[in-house]
C-alpha cells in the first residue's frame, strides 16, 4: 500500500506541469504575437503576461509541481521515477485535441502507445 501512496508524488508532479501548460497555451492562444516586430518586443509582452491571474496560477502549479517532484525523490531512485514523466506527452497530446482541437493524426497515437510501453518496460525494474 506504502508503495502505491508513494506514486502519488509523481503523479502529482505530472498533473500539475500538464495543467500548467494548459493553462499557459489557453491564456496565450488569445495572442498575437506576431503583431511585436522584435525580439523585445515580444519578450516585453511575454513578460507582461505575467501579471495574468492565469498565468500566475500557471506558475503556482510549476512551482507544486517541482515540489512534488523533490518528495518523490525521496521515494523511488530518479532511473524509476523519471519515465512517468513522458505521461506528461500523452496527457498534453490528449488534452490539447479535446480542449483546443489540435490534430490528432495516428503517427501521434503510435508514438504515444510507445510511451506508454517504454514506461511499462522502464517500470518493470523497480
Amino acid at each position: 500500500m506504502k508503495f502505491l501512496v508513494d506514486h502519488i508524488y509523481i503523479l502529482l508532479t505530472i498533473l500539475f506541469a500538464v495543467a500548467s501548460q494548459l493553462i499557459i497555451k489557453w491564456q496565450m492562444r488569445t495572442h498575437d504575437l506576431s503583431q511585436c516586430q522584435s525580439m523585445i518586443e515580444k519578450f516585453t509582452y511575454a513578460f507582461s503576461m505575467l501579471f495574468n491571474p492565469f498565468i500566475m496560477l500557471s506558475i503556482l502549479l510549476t512551482l507544486l509541481s517541482g515540489l512534488s517532484w523533490m518528495i518523490a525523490m525521496t521515494k523511488f531512485e530518479i532511473s524509476y521515477a523519471y519515465p512517468y514523466t513522458a505521461l506528461g506527452f500523452v496527457l498534453i497530446l490528449v488534452f490539447s485535441a479535446l480542449l483546443f482541437n489540435e490534430a490528432l493524426g495516428w503517427e501521434k497515437i503510435v508514438g504515444s502507445l510507445f510511451i506508454v510501453v517504454g514506461i511499462y518496460i522502464t517500470s518493470r525494474s523497480l
